[in-house]
């Protein structure tokens, strides 16, 4: 027999709202092991990132590894010790660029570490094992570089726009070179969870000023996420006030850069695509009364309509 009106659109309502609330669950969860571009050793680029119900964990930058680890257990994100949970959680490195502020903290607590990959671009790679992860200025806990090699750490070499898996974890990662003062390379990852994304810019200039064409290739890219809903977030740097002259930002962005940008994104996906998307602003350079310039300069210059997010460090985020 035929369900009556009523019983009828009872069951419409509860199967969409069972439907709405799978469309809405969250893909991934972000803890910011620190959040800053500068002078504070305690907090600088790093975001763990994970899969939703996973703890598998990948590190997006490594600036700050302990403190923020620390900072998290101490507001209950995570329990137990930080060094334990470094060497079990964490299970690999994204690297954007080999700038101290983005490795130090793996530089630094790389004795007591576990085995894992440490996931670069070439011009990033070579510099940490030339540089960094040499003898003379620190062990090293590479499986490549200066012999003898201790072995701690795999390199696995990425290259532009191709999709790869990130061991041990259920997650996958495609990069593509940003310009951080021309011609030096950065990278923003793109990281996928089933059918959902999220992307990582580490330090980079705007188009513009870099007399380059790199966010343009990356926001041709990204444009179909977008426009389909699959990108939950974008993870991007605004280190300076919008009054830093060009020749003094050293490849990185300002609000109004930012917005530049995000409005040369808007011309590529369509008016109206980026309403509401999840915008996570990075790497501020404290001095003075600069990070509150930063924020009111961004929210008053929103004319998108982005969802602005300031992280806090060790204050877990959902995508």
């Amino acid at each position: 027999r035929w369900l009556s009106k009523s019983v009828m659109k009872n069951f419409l309502f509860i199967f969409f709202l069972a439907g709405f609330s799978v469309y809405a669950q969250p893909a991934f969860q972000v803890i910011p092991l620190g959040i800053k571009g500068g002078v504070d050793e305690s907090n600088l680029s790093a975001y763990a990132l994970t899969a939703i119900g996973t703890q598998d964990y990948i590190c997006l930058d490594a600036g700050t590894l302990h403190a923020g680890i620390r900072t998290a257990i101490k507001n209950k994100v995570w329990k137990g010790n930080a060094t334990a949970f470094l060497r079990k959680h964490i299970k690999g490195y994204l690297i954007s660029h080999p700038h101290y502020d983005h490795v130090n903290g793996l530089v630094i607590n790389s004795p007591d570490d576990s085995a894992k990959y440490i996931y670069g671009i070439e011009s990033c790679l070579s510099v940490l094992k030339e540089k960094h992860f040499s003898w003379k200025s620190w062990a090293n806990f590479g499986n490549e570089g200066e012999a003898p090699t201790l072995n701690k750490y795999t390199y696995q070499t990425l290259t532009p726009g191709k999709e790869v898996p990130l061991h041990n974890t259920s997650l996958f990662v495609t990069p593509f070179v940003l310009s951080h003062v021309n011609p030096t390379e950065s990278t923003a990852f793109l990281v996928r969870s089933g059918e959902n994304y999220l992307l990582y810019l580490g330090d980079t200039g705007c188009d513009r000023i870099e007399k380059s064409d790199k966010l343009n290739q990356l926001w041709k890219a990204i444009t179909p996420l977008i426009q389909t809903k699959k990108l939950k977030a974008i993870f991007m740097e605004v280190s300076f006030a919008s009054e830093q002259p060009d020749n003094l930002l050293f490849g990185h962005l300002t609000p109004a850069l930012l917005m530049e940008e995000l409005e040369a994104l808007e011309k590529i996906c369509g008016v109206g695509q980026l309403k509401n998307l999840n915008v996570v602003i990075t790497h501020m350079k404290p001095q003075g009364n600069r990070e509150e310039t930063i924020r009111k300069q961004l929210i008053d210059g929103n004319t998108l309509h982005v969802n602005l997010i300031f992280p806090r460090q060790g204050k877990g985020l959902t995508f």
